[in-house]
């Protein structure tokens, strides 16, 4: 997790933004947008549990409801099954300028997050992040940090992954067995693509591509998209000697 100040985002100066961050020791009202019912319930009473914050909670087909209690923090899902996280986190910042959108997501691709950051957005969290980290980014967003995930310190995804294989960092796996669409799907994560240049190639939905990815790196017993293209320049490599 990477904390960068306002300036430094090419944003504001410090002072600038005062008056719009969270003063210290008041409580920070926090609306959740997700579309999956047992993660909403489950990450509200989490939070709640914290005496700084106030969470609520809805489906983004109810979100502006929600939004009319002028939360300091929006957390977003990323992977709305409709695909429109994009849309609403556009909606949310132009409709409540001094919210703060925290996108959330399990594989977030490189372009996904350019994007996010073009509209506007504060901050990312890993949903497979600790409990203290997830705490840590939504108190920093409100003081008015940026707060983005390592990936975003990234310029060229592909030369990062040769340098991964260059230091040994990613082992090949032999016999493992990936299907034809699982195939596809890693090769394209090799290049660079982000979850939706690859339904889009593939002719399949973000969710569906999501769901894939997580079947891979369950059989390949890899944790990240730099590993998995990590994997796949090594197997290549292996395969031309």
């Amino acid at each position: 997790m990477v904390e960068i100040s306002p300036t430094t985002a090419g944003e504001t100066s410090p002072d600038e933004t005062s008056d719009s961050a969270i003063p210290q020791g008041e409580v920070i009202n926090v609306a959740l947008i997700e579309d999956n019912r047992l993660v909403r319930e489950a990450l509200t009473s989490i939070l709640n549990r914290s005496p700084d914050i106030q969470a609520t909670a809805e489906a983004p087909n109810g979100h502006e409801v929600l939004l009319e209690g002028h939360p300091d923090v929006v957390l977003l899902d990323l992977g709305l099954e409709n695909g429109d996280s994009l849309r609403v986190a556009q909606g949310v910042l132009r409709a409540f300028p001094q919210a703060k959108v925290i996108v959330m997501d399990l594989l977030p691709a490189h372009e996904e997050l350019q994007e996010f950051v073009s509209a506007g957005v504060s901050g990312f969290i890993m949903k497979d992040a600790r409990l203290d980290d997830v705490l840590k980014t939504i108190r920093a967003v409100a003081s008015g940090l940026k707060v983005l995930p390592d990936e975003m310190t990234a310029t060229l995804f592909s030369e990062i992954a040769r340098e991964v294989v260059a230091s040994g960092g990613s082992t090949h796996h032999e016999g493992v067995l990936l299907t034809p669409r699982e195939r596809e799907i890693l090769n394209l994560i090799a290049e660079g693509l982000s979850n939706k240049a690859i339904g889009k190639n593939l002719h399949i939905s973000v969710h569906t591509v999501k769901s894939h990815l997580r079947n891979i790196m369950e059989k390949l017993a890899l944790n990240s998209r730099l590993q998995l293209a990590a994997y796949v320049h090594k197997r290549d490599g292996a395969e031309s000697e």
